[in-house]
């Protein structure tokens, strides 16, 4: 056991010692992470001790640190250093203390460290496992930088137990000994002494609530169980007589009205503009959906403090699944109320904050409402509507048989729109109040609603195309007025954004009637700004910068996700936001006992508005066809198959490039476009032809290639069968 000790794996240099050494052989920071495939956020770290490579990079590192050692020896030292006021000779620093300090590296949110173990005791009575608890000024770069005192240790903390020991593992590498033996002694702990939180969004907004994740030992120790049965499983939370629930009673906590479950917050009445509240996230309950989380509720609890921390950072704490914290974040970035200016007594008062939702539900028009909602209530039960009886706006869903000439060709190339209903909603006006009933109305583009109107006289194989009339195989075209691309068939009910668009293909409207919002807003721009930017900041992380011509695009998108894959699976629930955001506008009843014509929860928010969730829709389908359009104008090259976001064509080259018409590197303008922001595509997957034609032939006519062009695996559960 002894010789093993000796023999312990080989130490790296300080990082002072590191930046000298690669500084000496004249090697940047992007060329060194190139050589190591990692990324410069990483060897940044490194240099400035924030954290420490992993094998196999720490082998490959320590070698490279070596070699250079040999070449570029570090400068003499004194054995000893002579004062020389008094003549006493002192020993000399040891050479690690010796060594310049590296600059300062201001951290960055876009790029949190992988943490590293440092103990930092916010109590007398808790003990660390490590000699002693590092001082404040000791911390890893990423806490000290905490622009609010309140919420030094970052956003949320893992709680987990090692040898008896609870210990909260932060974001950047801090790890604080907890003293709390009990769940209530938890939140105590974590509203009085943790220091974990997050500064509000917005200027009239609130601060986030701290954020506790419970490993399943942290489970264990505070007396829930590590899984929950079929019965809470399907209750969505614990028992009301658990024992910690009535020990959240006795400390007088309150839980929401969704209980003690996945995603359990537990608080205190307000107090003037004091909160008391503390979010629980129990990933082994499925609070982290394997959809959206990947295996983060698997990964070691340092390890999600960072994942869950960059994922906070960048787009807020999260406040349950993806798609609640995306409806969430809506609010936390323009709040319903506002403090007015003061009053004659210098006292101000709350009021609504202007763009926002205000505070109160409104109920939509009978045509946007879902099959059940009590406006509905009078209809006969089983009674289907019609087009002209509801507004259906939903993403593509649309395949048409190849021509002849796509079948001579070879490959089935996919490519898919980057965070196509973000891009959707931004710039989207939307009803920020109640509907107002008008007949026979003069269409308005700039007035969301929805709109009865009949747009079966539009001809697609004749349309406007920068306002110029083009002909077009009008057979090969989906029609951008429904989801499943066929032609409508007579009046139907359409959000703004789809009217608008016949418009702009060159057909007149005359609406029958309407429901318009004439209070409205850019309500989702702060939101698009706010995901585009962590979704941005994350792909570059990942190495897949704005920057890179097409080519280089495409081969850094090759194998991105295994740069760094918890990076990765931010990038998922980033993406999951947006769709599960849009989605929550509309939510549907969730059992508790819902029948027909009943209201259900989601119909007291503010934020229950399936008039937004249309319009967005509505404009990424339009943004949708009005690329197939102009790419077809330029190329006359057609989509064999779309769905929601993905359009398939028929190529000889497998690549997007051998389709797509780039013309000394540049993009055909309004047309597809290879690139990182939201709005552009990337490579979906390539199939055969003689795939996709076996596949029809097997599967049905019908089938749409989009949905398997990425991998190709057709299974007979997606057939129904």
């Amino acid at each position: 056991m002894v010789d093993e000790l000796l023999e312990g794996e080989p130490q790296l240099p300080p990082p002072a010692e590191r930046a000298r050494l690669r500084e000496e052989a004249a090697v940047t920071q992007a060329r060194l992470a190139q050589a190591l495939r990692t990324t410069t956020q990483s060897v940044k770290n490194w240099e400035s001790g924030r954290s420490e490579p992993r094998p196999p990079r720490r082998q490959a590192y320590q070698r490279l640190l070596d070699g250079w050692a040999e070449k570029y020896p570090a400068p003499h030292v004194n054995e000893t250093v002579t004062s020389i006021t008094s003549g006493i000779t002192e020993p000399a620093l040891p050479q690690t203390f010796a060594a310049t300090a590296p600059a300062a590296v201001e951290p960055s949110p876009a790029a949190p460290v992988r943490p590293q173990a440092t103990r930092a005791s916010t109590s007398r009575q808790s003990t660390s496992r490590r000699p002693a608890a590092k001082k404040a000024t000791e911390r890893p770069a990423a806490v000290a930088a905490a622009t609010d005192p309140r919420f030094e240790h970052g956003p949320l903390a893992v709680v987990d137990v090692e040898a008896g020991q609870v210990f909260a593992y932060c974001v950047g590498g801090l790890v604080l000994d907890v003293p709390a033996k009990s769940i209530p002694a938890l939140v105590d702990w974590t509203l009085s002494e943790a220091k974990l939180g997050a500064s509000k969004l917005s200027g009239p907004g609130k601060d986030a609530d701290p954020l506790i994740v419970l490993t399943e030992a942290a489970c264990e120790r505070y007396g829930l169980p590590v899984r929950l049965t079929e019965e809470e499983r399907l209750a969505g939370r614990l028992p009301e007589d658990h024992k910690v629930i009535k020990q959240l009673a006795r400390a007088e906590w309150k839980l929401t009205k969704r209980g003690f479950g996945p995603w359990a917050r537990i608080y205190r009445p307000a107090q003037g503009s004091e909160r008391s509240c503390v979010q629980l996230c129990i990933p082994s309950w499925n609070a982290l959906d394997t959809r959206h989380w990947g295996e983060a509720g698997r990964l070691p609890p340092a390890e999600l403090a960072r994942l869950l921390g960059t994922y906070a950072t960048r787009v807020m704490t999260p406040r349950g699944s993806t798609a609640v914290t995306g409806l969430e974040l809506m609010t936390a970035l323009l709040p319903p109320t506002r403090a007015s200016e003061p009053d004659a007594s210098g006292v101000r008062h709350s009021e609504h904050n202007p763009g926002s939702l205000g505070k109160e539900p409104v109920d939509p028009a009978p045509c946007e409402a879902p099959d059940g909602h009590p406006l509905l209530a009078d209809l006969p039960r089983f009674h289907r509507r019609t087009p002209a009886e509801v507004l259906v706006e939903e993403a593509y869903d649309w395949a048409r048989p190849l021509t002849d000439d796509e079948c001579l060709k070879r490959h089935l190339v996919g490519i898919d729109v980057n965070m196509a209903f973000a891009a959707g909603a931004n710039g989207t006006i939307v009803g920020l109040g109640a509907p107002a009933h008008v007949k026979s109305p003069v269409f308005d583009p700039k007035l969301p609603g929805s709109w009865l109107v009949d747009l079966s006289h539009v001809d697609l194989s004749r349309v406007k195309v920068n306002k110029e009339w083009q002909q077009f195989e009008g057979a090969l075209l989906p029609s951008p007025f429904t989801p499943k691309g066929t032609r409508p068939e007579g009046p139907a009910w359409y959000a703004t954004p789809t009217v608008a668009y016949a418009v702009e293909l060159g057909y007149d409207v005359a609406p029958i009637e309407a429901w318009v919002r004439h209070d409205n807003g850019r309500y989702l721009d702060g939101w698009y700004n706010r995901l585009r930017d962590a979704y941005v900041a994350t792909m570059a992380d990942l190495g897949v910068t704005s920057d890179l011509s097409p080519e280089d695009f495409l081969t850094a998108m090759d194998g991105h996700r295994q740069v760094d894959p918890q990076l990765a699976i931010v990038l998922s629930a980033v993406k999951a936001t947006v769709k599960g955001g849009i989605g929550k506008l509309r939510e549907r009843p969730r059992g508790e006992g819902w029948k027909p014509g009943r209201p259900w929860r989601a119909l007291s928010r503010p934020t229950w508005r399936p008039d937004i969730r249309a319009a967005v829709i509505s404009r990424t389908r339009i943004n949708m066809h009005r690329k197939v359009v102009k790419h077809a104008a330029f190329t006359g090259q057609y989509p064999v198959a779309i769905l929601s976001d993905c359009a398939v064509y028929a190529a000889d080259g497998p690549s997007p490039l051998d389709f797509l018409p780039y013309r000394d590197g540049k993009p055909l303008p309004g047309g597809f476009r290879l690139g990182v922001s939201p709005g552009m595509v990337k490579h979906e997957g390539t199939q055969s032809v003689l795939w996709g034609e076996g596949a029809r032939e097997q599967y049905g006519p019908e089938l749409n290639l989009a949905r398997y062009i990425k991998d190709g695996q057709i299974t007979h559960t997606d057939m129904g069968e």
